[in-house]
C-alpha cells in the first residue's frame, strides 16, 4: 500500500480589506494571492506543471505523463505571455477550468483534469489565478503531446466533453453536515482525487460505477489503488478517521508503511500542507463512499 489516497482541498476564511479605497483594493489583491497558495497547494499545481527530474522551473510545464492514451506533456502555467498564461484574462481561465476551453478556443485534452475542476467555485479559480500571476514568469515554451489515433484528434474532444464533462459548481447537500460537503469538495473538486483513483472507459472517460475504487492503469503505467469503505488492500475500509488524515498529514500508513512514489509527492506538495480541518473533512467524507471491492 505503497500509494494510497489523492485528496487535496481549497481554502478557507475571507479577509476584510479597510481604509482608502486604494488600500481596500491592495489588501484585497493581496488577500487574493495568500487564499489562491492554500487553493494552489491544495489542487497540486506544483507536481504536474514541474519537470523536476529534467531540471525545470517551478511551473514551467514539460513534465511528462505517461497514460495508456499516450505521453502528455504539462504545459507552462507562469505568467509568461509567449508560452504560459500571462495573457489570460479572468474570463479565460474560468472557462479553461470549467469548460476545458482555451483562450484561442480549442478543446483541451482531459490529461487536464478540468472534469474535476470544473466543481470549483468562481471565487476559488479566481484565487488561484491570483497566485499564479504573482509568480515569476518563465519564458519556457510547450512540449508536444505523444499521443497515437485516434486519441490525438482534438476535433473529437466536444464529443468527449459531451459524454463526460458537466460545468458548473456541485451545490451542498443540505441533508448533510458541513464537514461532509467540505470533504467532498476537496476530494472531487480540487484534489481530483478521482482523476487517478478511478479506472476509465474504453474513451478515456472515468468510469462512474467505480468510483475511487482503484485504477490498474494509473499514470506512469502505475497501479492506483481504491479508496472506497473496501476493507484489506481493495479500500480504506478499516483505517479510522485519525489513520486517514495521520496519512495525508506524513505519508504514514496503519501497517506503518510509507507513501512513495506520485503518492509520496502529493502528500508533500499538497495534503501535508492543508489545515488539520480540511485532512478531517476529507476523512469524514472517504468513511461515506461505498465499498467497491
Amino acid at each position: 500500500m505503497r500509494r494510497l489516497l489523492t485528496a487535496l482541498s481549497v481554502l478557507l476564511p475571507l479577509a476584510v480589506a479597510g481604509g482608502s479605497a486604494r488600500a481596500a483594493g491592495e489588501a484585497s489583491a493581496g488577500d487574493a494571492v495568500q487564499r489562491g497558495a492554500y487553493i494552489f497547494n491544495a489542487a497540486g499545481c506544483l507536481g504536474c506543471h514541474t519537470d523536476d527530474k529534467g531540471g525545470g522551473q517551478p511551473l514551467a510545464g514539460g513534465r511528462a505523463l505517461a497514460t495508456p492514451f499516450g505521453t502528455f506533456h504539462t504545459p507552462n502555467i507562469t505568467p509568461d505571455p509567449v508560452h504560459g498564461i500571462g495573457r489570460w484574462s479572468d474570463a479565460d481561465f474560468i472557462r479553461a477550468l470549467r469548460e476545458g476551453v482555451g483562450p484561442d478556443g480549442a478543446h483541451l485534452f482531459p490529461a487536464f483534469p478540468y472534469a474535476s475542476y470544473t466543481r470549483m467555485t468562481d471565487r476559488d479559480l479566481l484565487d488561484l489565478k491570483a497566485y499564479l500571476f504573482s509568480r515569476p514568469a518563465v519564458a519556457a515554451p510547450n512540449k508536444p503531446h505523444d499521443l497515437t489515433p485516434p486519441f490525438s484528434w482534438r476535433f473529437l474532444l466536444p464529443v468527449w466533453q459531451w459524454l463526460y464533462l458537466t460545468p458548473g459548481p456541485v451545490p451542498d447537500d443540505p441533508a448533510k453536515p458541513p464537514a461532509w460537503n467540505r470533504g467532498r469538495y476537496l476530494v472531487d473538486a480540487l484534489g481530483h482525487c478521482a482523476e487517478c483513483h478511478s479506472p476509465r472507459t474504453l474513451l478515456g472517460g472515468l468510469d462512474s460505477d467505480r468510483y475511487l475504487a482503484g485504477n490498474p492503469d494509473g499514470p506512469d503505467g502505475d497501479k492506483v489503488p481504491g479508496i472506497t469503505g473496501a476493507k484489506g488492500k481493495g479500500g480504506i475500509g478499516g483505517w479510522s478517521d485519525g489513520d486517514l488524515t495521520l496519512f495525508l498529514e506524513t505519508g504514514l500508513t496503519p501497517e506503518g508503511d510509507v507513501a512513495g512514489g506520485a503518492m509520496g509527492e502529493v502528500v508533500r506538495n499538497t495534503t501535508s500542507k492543508l489545515t488539520a480541518e480540511d485532512r478531517a473533512a476529507i476523512a469524514a467524507y472517504l468513511k461515506t463512499v461505498p465499498a467497491k471491492e
